[in-house]
Parts: structure tokens; C-alpha cells; sequence
């Protein structure tokens, strides 16, 4: 859900990068529809849910303010956390990584040839958090001097995570047919976000 009241809603290519370009398709794209499912009379796109499109598979969603942020999966590296503008081309599969064409945007933060796959992501104090699958780890993007580095680590695959106050959540996905889970996995965590 938006500071607006409408629901935010991320689609992954469907294995078929072409029509995350295609502004009449769903996939690959951030639509947006009302509670009772509407489309918004002030989308981008007239008469679509589109908010925003070419991206490959983004998972997470957070609100910064009024800024939306998005964490995507790259194909198989180049994985991305974007700043979302209504209506706006992130490029997928045209450009990737720190690739750069006229009309479409390049991301805040991008993997490299490293795999984060992220998933899950939320805010606290001018940082994402972001839990990484791949990446076995929860990541911290520094808003204000865009570095990233990772701040848990040694528990596997990490699904989600959410904030509340001075604590952070998050949850193993190792028993997913994809980690290794260990005889206790999974499991919901808790940390002192001063402590990472």
C-alpha cells in the first residue's frame, strides 16, 4: 500500500523478456489499481494499471516518503534496487547493470556479476534493507552515499524482513528445495538495528 491509499503490485516477465517493453502487457512491470480493483484515474498510461515498467522479475517494494523503491532480480547477476517514477522505462531487457540508453533509467545500486537476488525490503533512518536469497544475507543500501554492504549473514537464504521501531524481522527460506537448511530451519529473526 502507497501513502495514497492504492495498492502497489510488482510482475515478473513471465520468461518472456520482450513484453516487459510492452506497455499493453502486465508482465514485467509495477501496476497500481484501487482497493476494489480500479484503475487509478491519475496512472501514467490511460485506461492501464502500468505504473511502471521494463523490469525483469522486482520482488520488493518500499516507501521512503513519497519515494517508492523497487528491488529486482537481473537475469542471472545484475540484480537492482531502483527509485520508481510514475511511468518510467527501467530498461529490462534492452539495458541491464549500469547499461545506459536515452528513455530508460539505470539503477540506484546494481550487483555487478554478483547474484543478490533480492527479495523483501524496507526502511529505517536513510538506509534499504534489503533480504537477499542469492546473496544469503540482509543488505544495507545507504541512501545519502550510495554503498551497499552486507550486515547479517551466516543464516542462509533470507525470504523477508520488515521494521518496527528500533527492530528488525526477517525470516530463513532454506527449506525452499533451493538452500540448505539446517535440522531448525526456517526461522523468524530478531535484531537491534544499531547493532548491525
Amino acid at each position: 500500500m502507497g501513502p495514497d491509499g492504492i495498492l502497489y503490485i510488482t510482475t515478473g516477465d513471465a520468461t518472456t523478456p520482450e513484453t516487459a517493453q510492452d506497455v499493453n502487457s502486465i508482465n514485467g512491470k509495477i501496476l497500481r489499481m484501487t482497493l476494489d480493483g480500479k484503475i487509478p484515474s491519475d496512472n501514467p498510461f490511460p485506461n492501464s494499471y502500468v505504473y511502471s515498467y521494463g523490469h525483469r522479475n522486482p520482488q520488493g517494494l518500499v516507501w521512503v516518503g513519497n519515494i517508492l523503491y523497487a528491488s529486482e532480480h537481473g537475469q542471472s547477476a545484475h540484480d537492482e534496487i531502483n527509485r520508481i517514477t510514475p511511468g518510467a522505462n527501467y530498461g529490462w531487457p534492452v539495458i541491464q547493470g549500469n547499461e545506459q540508453k536515452t528513455g530508460m533509467i539505470t539503477p540506484l545500486y546494481q550487483s555487478g556479476e554478483e547474484t543478490w537476488a533480492p527479495s523483501g525490503l524496507a526502511e529505517a533512518n536513510g538506509k534499504l534493507y534489503a533480504a537477499t536469497l542469492r546473496g544469503n544475507a540482509v543488505r544495507e543500501f545507504q541512501l545519502s552515499k550510495k554503498q551497499t554492504n552486507s550486515v547479517v549473514t551466516g543464516l542462509g537464504r533470507i525470504r523477508d524482513l520488515y521494521i518496527d521501531g528500533d527492530y528488525l524481522y526477517f525470516v530463513s527460506n532454506n527449506t525452499d528445495g533451493r538452500g540448505n537448511p539446517d535440522e531448525n530451519d526456517d526461522k523468524l529473526y530478531r535484531v537491534l538495528l544499531r547493532d548491525l
